[in-house]
């Protein structure tokens, strides 16, 4: 089966996929930008195409739309028998103009990654006509939340395939807990709202003076964020590191007890999945998605209505901190994977093929 993924080459996201489908399948893929180095290890370079526009995540891409022609032509001589798209309104319109205007065979499979799905339609009757048309073009969708496929459907997807957008592997966990390390590590942006997570923080702060606050990342924010723990009398209890590395993350998620991720919206973040695979608690914000993921039958932590609240839930008697690092990982293990996932999805894309 000769597939084509779609979506930006540059995304940690698009070359997990990349390596779960690279032995499966006949892969060749397509990059709204460029493509990671790691890219080159897995596919020959004769079937990628880099289309070297930059992905709007905020649903407008013109530039893209540009480099249909190129796309097009690239993939009636390719003749996939699935095009994967990744982002829908970016990727996906790309999948269905193209197949559309170059008369292609291919079938095509999207992959709902949040905003595209939970902020876009929103924007304008523009966005969710566009947002239907694409998901009306798919034979098969996915989603990493059931709230978030009810919307799809809402938005007349046929067919959604929920699954965790899981861990590859499973984490060794070894080191010690330190009891009141909070790590962070979302996109520094106002989607992700990383000022309540100092907020939050400042308010266990006050009344722990061991707790300590670790913010990985970066973004638009990173100077505000640094003058607002300035201003709360914070700078030698939080550090602000960066983007870090796989290995450096797995560090400060082994270290820390607690993971604070508190955005606008958001659907399954792989962040939260690798976070509890850690054995962290993680404090979330009031989302749907969030109370799938820490439901009765799931994992266990904390939902944060308001920042100021925080160390009143940490202080309940009910909390076994450690119990719940423990029911996290083994949550994950047997729910958070994912190659079986990947392996469902490919024998749908068999079944239709």
């Amino acid at each position: 089966m000769r597939l084509v993924l779609i979506g930006d080459g540059e995304s940690p996201h698009l070359l997990k996929w990349a390596r779960a489908l690279g032995t499966e399948v006949d892969l060749w893929a397509v990059s709204t930008r460029g493509f990671a180095p790691e890219f080159h290890f897995l596919i020959p370079a004769k079937q990628m195409l880099a289309l070297g526009a930059a992905l709007d995540h905020a649903g407008g891409n013109v530039a893209l739309l540009k480099q249909l022609p190129k796309l097009g032509a690239w993939l009636a001589r390719v003749q996939p028998d699935w095009i994967h798209a990744h982002y829908l309104t970016s990727a996906g319109t790309l999948a269905w103009v193209a197949r559309r205007g170059w008369g292609l065979k291919a079938k095509i499979a999207g992959s709902a990654w949040g905003s595209d799905i939970l902020v876009t339609p929103d924007q304008g009757w523009a966005y969710r006509w566009l947002t239907r048309k694409v998901l009306s073009q798919c034979a098969v969708l996915t989603s990493d939340s059931q709230h978030m496929a009810a919307r799809m459907r809402e938005l007349g997807a046929a067919e959604v395939m929920v699954f965790p957008f899981g861990l590859e592997s499973i984490p060794k966990q070894g080191v010690k807990k330190e009891p009141w390390l909070f790590f962070a590590n979302r996109g520094l942006e106002p989607i992700y709202r990383p000022e309540r997570v100092i907020e939050a923080f400042a308010a266990v702060a006050a009344q722990r003076p061991e707790a300590r606050l670790v913010v990985a990342n970066d973004g638009s924010l990173r100077g505000a964020l640094g003058e607002q723990v300035k201003r709360l009398g914070l700078a030698d209890r939080v550090s602000f590191t960066g983007r870090l590395g796989a290995a450096q993350q797995a560090s400060h998620y082994a270290r820390a007890r607690w993971y604070l991720s508190l955005p606008q919206s958001d659907s399954v973040a792989v962040s939260v999945l690798e976070a509890m695979a850690h054995e962290c608690v993680p404090i979330l914000s009031d989302l749907p998605a969030n109370r799938e993921l820490l439901a009765p039958s799931a994992g266990q932590g904390i939902i944060l209505d308001e920042p100021a609240a925080l160390p009143g839930l940490l202080a309940s008697p009910d909390w076994d901190a450690d119990a719940a690092g423990r029911t996290n990982r083994a949550w994950v293990i047997e729910h958070g994977t994912f190659a079986p996932a990947v392996q469902r999805f490919l024998a749908r894309l068999r079944e239709l093929n």
